[in-house]
Formats: structure tokens, sequence, C-alpha cells
């Protein structure tokens, strides 16, 4: 068999255009692969260096003042839209039973925008209800929440579970598809903002508007989402005091390795068409999930997480909830923090759930 034929590259005029596109895509593959190793070690060393935060731990006061700083600075780093517009309220029945009672809710946020929810509450009990913000996920709803339009099982219906046992539930809707959001996205980074700030700016105005109800107690706010739901929480909770109870479900990461390290153990965003996670400056403000997170503590956070759940590997994400429960531990409320891990995947573990706000709320 003869060898593979070698050509002189030193003039290119001398040799096939066949070589000339082999070489063309040599280089390129060359320079794709150097410069993503290149960027990559930037992302691990800036969040390595960034997430350095300096805490006061003396006391929960001490603790809260020094973390003020970085809570405004992840305003700053989504770009929180702030919405004052009249609320306008609207509404429309979606069901009801002998027990409860749900319906559309609609309040404007600006000149030609409103945002839309589900409040549903329950007929009986002593009211004011404490309140639930149950955050639906990606590809999903509010009807999803509440146990319609689910064939999968994975919400688990845990809207009408939290109704059951005396919570009163908002349910926000989304833009729920990845191709829509990734164009809103591109729009709203026009405006030196993102998505994700305008949507958590939305859910901040939404719970201005329900606090006034009678059939609400103001003091007793949870926030519940699962997915991009997950996502909703994670990045709200942090910069609205009145939850005082967060479950974080489907979502929390090491976050590095879900944004930037490809792997077969997980998905890695890096590698999928969901535009709208893009958040410019996240790392250098060292936001890693456990900082982040920290940034509801002395306020109560559960993780919910399946091991079999491919949106991160188990490990990972275990080690990255030891980092965040240090700060519990070192005010000496650690238990306010709680990891429900499981051996299921992508889902809503409805008791383990109703369990921690029942005892936080």
């Amino acid at each position: 068999m003869n060898a593979l034929k070698r050509f002189d590259t030193s003039n290119l005029l001398n040799v096939p255009q066949s070589v000339v596109e082999r070489l063309e895509n040599n280089l390129q593959s060359l320079m794709k692969r150097e410069k993503e190793v290149w960027l990559v070690a930037q992302c691990r060393k800036t969040l390595e260096e960034a997430s350095q935060w300096q805490r006061d731990y003396v006391n929960v006061p001490h603790y809260e003042g020094s973390s003020e700083s970085y809570r405004q600075l992840w305003s700053q780093t989504i770009g929180e839209m702030k919405f004052d517009a009249d609320f306008n309220p609207q509404g429309e029945p979606v069901f009801e039973n002998e027990k409860v009672v749900a319906r559309w809710l609609y309040i404007d946020l600006a000149e030609g925008l409103r945002a839309r929810a589900v409040l549903a509450l329950p007929k009986n009990g002593k009211t004011p209800f404490p309140l639930v913000i149950a955050q639906h996920g990606i590809s999903s709803s509010p009807a999803n929440v509440f146990g319609f339009n689910n064939p999968s099982g994975l919400y688990h219906g845990y809207g009408m579970a939290l109704l059951e046992q005396g919570f009163a539930v908002l349910a926000p809707a989304n833009i729920t598809l990845a191709p829509p959001r990734a164009r809103l996205h591109r729009l709203c980074l026009l405006l030196g903002t993102t998505l994700a700030g305008l949507e958590v700016g939305k859910l901040r105005r939404l719970l201005d508007y329900v606090v006034t109800l009678p059939d609400v107690d103001e003091n007793r706010i949870g926030m519940w989402g699962i997915s991009l739901g997950g996502h909703y929480t994670m990045f709200t909770v942090p910069l609205e005091k009145r939850i005082k109870a967060a479950i974080v479900c489907a979502f929390f990461n090491d976050r590095l390795h879900k944004m930037a390290i490809s792997s077969p153990l997980y998905s890695c965003f890096l590698d999928v068409d969901e535009e709208h996670i893009w958040i410019p400056g996240w790392f250098k403000g060292g936001f890693t999930d456990s900082n982040l997170l920290s940034l509801v503590c002395p306020r109560a956070v559960q993780i919910q997480q399946g091991r079999a759940d491919g949106i991160g590997w188990w490990p990972l994400q275990e080690a990255e909830y030891q980092r965040l429960k240090t700060h519990y531990v070192k005010l000496g409320i650690e238990d306010k923090v709680e990891y429900a891990g499981h051996n299921w995947g992508h889902e809503i573990m409805v008791d383990e759930g109703i369990g921690f706000l029942r005892k936080w709320l």
C-alpha cells in the first residue's frame, strides 16, 4: 500500500486545492480548541478569584450587612428592571372546586407590558394564608404547577398539594420555549439588561400587588421552582427579602462545570441552544451558586436534586451545597439549610418541600 503522499506546503501555488482546504480545516480545528482551553481557564481563574467574598460572621445582622454590596452587584449583573406602573389588576377564572379557587391575575408593569400569573387560594382555613410563589420550568406553564397537562408527572401537582395544605399559590407565567427566549434576550442585551433581569423585575412587581390582598400573609412568603423555575428562584430570592424560604429544584449546580466544561456526566449549557442563560459578567462577580444563595442566608433554603438528573453530576452538586452550608454553620443556623437529595430525576419532591415550608413559614 502506498503511503499517504505529503506535499511541500511552503508555496501554496504548488499544491492541490484539496490540500489547501485540509490545511485551512486543520488550522480552524487547532484555533478553536486552543481558544476554548484558554477561555475555560480564564473562566475558572476569574470565578475562583472573584468568588472570595468577604463576610462578617459575628452575628446575623453583621453577616447581612457584609452581604449587601454583593446583593446590589447581583441586581446590576442581571440588569434587574424596576416596574412601577399602576397595577390595573384584572383576572379571569382558571379552576374551582369545593376546596380551592384559582384565577388568572394580570397587572400592568409598564405601558404595553403586562405580568400574568395564576393566583390560587384555599376556600377553607384561617386567613391570611402563607403564600408560595410556584415557578414552572422551561417548556411548561402555570397549568403544570397544578397538575394539568403534565403527562410525565414531574411536577407531581405540587401547586394543588400546597393548596390542600393551606398555602396560597402564585404561579407566574414566563416565556417558555428557548427560541423566543433567545430572541427577547438579544433585545434585552441591546438595552444593557437581560431577560432574567426583566422577569425578576416582573416577579417582584407581582409580589408587590399580591401582598396587598387580605387573603395573603405578607410575612409568610416562600418560593419554589423547578428547572427554569429553580433558576428564577435562585435569581430572585437573593434580591427579594420578603421571601422567607426558598426551594431550588433541579437547577443548583457547580456553575463553572455547568456553564463551561462539557462532560458526558451532565448537560453543559455550552452545548445546548439556551441563549437566555448567558448573563454577561456572571463569573466576574464571583456568583457561584453557593455564593448567590449565601445572599438568602439567614433565610431558609432547600435544594432538591435527583442523582439521576442529567442537568448535573451529583458529587459536584453536593460539594457545592457543602460550600453553601458553611455560611449557615458559621452563624449557628444550619437547620435553615437543607439538601433534599434523592435517586430520581428532574422532578419535584412534594412531601420534602411542603414539610420544609411548613417549618419556616
